[in-house]
């Protein structure tokens, strides 16, 4: 069977997948363009796609009857792949959620922690020849010690943050989740989004879903308060950016901690020209044993596809409830 590895990964997963596939490595880091989309579809019965590879509905219009039985997603994250097209036109998609769940914790108290304390900030200071030594009024940030962490979203990322939050920093965890958390993990209260958006951090850890785009938008963000920080370790999309900047500019909001954006890799000007701002470039899962695991779970997907067994992590189109 052909396999397409979209993008380099680290080599024991192309050792594990060339054990049992005829596997074509794409060597460069960008996204599959336009073209490489369609012939991915017709030209290989199995594609092993990253981040960024935009399987939308008009690629599988243009390749009615494809080849490719199976999009084994290396990530969590299915947003770029529109999941019923593909199963329309024939596909299966899987994922690789678990292994991503504590690298992408460790990101999101990592912006936590830069942006209430301005870390940031003061890094650049100090880079620029800034600095003039310590004084007690300088560079005066936001404690986080017992402080009101609001999570939106409480799966499995959810409630690594809120382990983390509580048991490192004595944080006292809210949560809003659409559907009843019964064992959170942690002391913590499941609440509506208004008393979520109301704690000092706000942590987004929802999936991307028609449900949840732009759930963050101008009125979600007037909801929070004038110090509070906002941190994006989900997805871009789930942010209404503009709103976002605007809520920043005017101080209605102290910071925000962003490890994802609307329209990756651009980055507003805007966002790049704020100090309050803690910007990384989509580093939640970037540990090399992370993204190891992330592979092998891609494979071992791939593996059981092609001898026939059920899909240890297969993704379903997602509906668009209210949220």
């Amino acid at each position: 069977m052909r396999l397409l590895v979209t993008r380099p990964l680290p080599a024991p997963v192309i050792e594990a997948a060339r054990a049992r596939f005829d596997v074509t490595l794409r060597d460069s880091t960008l996204p599959l363009t336009p073209a490489e989309l369609r012939d991915a579809l017709a030209g290989y019965d199995a594609v092993l796609p990253t981040l960024g590879d935009l399987f939308r509905a008009e690629v599988f219009a243009d390749v009615p009857a494809p080849r490719a039985r199976i999009l084994a997603n290396f990530g969590v994250g299915t947003n770029h792949i529109d999941v019923a097209a593909a199963q329309a036109a024939g596909l299966c998609v899987t994922n690789t959620p678990g292994a991503v769940t504590d690298a992408t914790a460790d990101i999101a108290l990592t912006l936590i922690l830069m942006t209430a304390r301005r870390a940031g900030e003061g890094e650049r200071l100090l880079r620029a020849g800034g600095w003039q030594g310590w004084h007690p009024t300088q560079m005066l940030g936001l404690h986080v010690s017992g402080k009101r962490l609001g999570i939106i979203g409480m799966g499995r990322i959810g409630k690594a943050i809120a382990r983390r939050a509580h048991a490192g920093f004595g944080m006292q965890v809210s949560f809003f989740n659409r559907s009843t958390v019964t064992d959170p993990g942690v002391p913590a209260r499941q609440v509506t989004l208004p008393e979520a958006l109301s704690a000092d951090v706000v942590v987004l850890a929802v999936p991307a879903t028609p449900a949840t785009h732009h759930l963050i938008d101008a009125a979600a963000l007037a909801q929070m308060r004038p110090h509070a920080i906002l941190v994006n370790i989900a997805r871009g999309d789930v942010v209404d950016e503009a709103a976002l900047i605007e809520a920043l500019s005017q101080g209605r909001i102290a910071g925000a901690g962003l490890d994802v954006y609307e329209f990756e890799p651009h980055v507003p000007k805007a966002l790049i020209a704020m100090e309050n701002v803690t910007l990384l470039p989509h580093l939640g899962t970037a540990a090399l044993e992370v993204r190891e695991q992330m592979g092998m779970m891609a494979v071992d997907n791939l593996w059981a596809f092609a001898e026939g067994r059920p899909l240890p992590n297969p993704v379903e189109a997602p509906d668009a409830p209210p949220v």
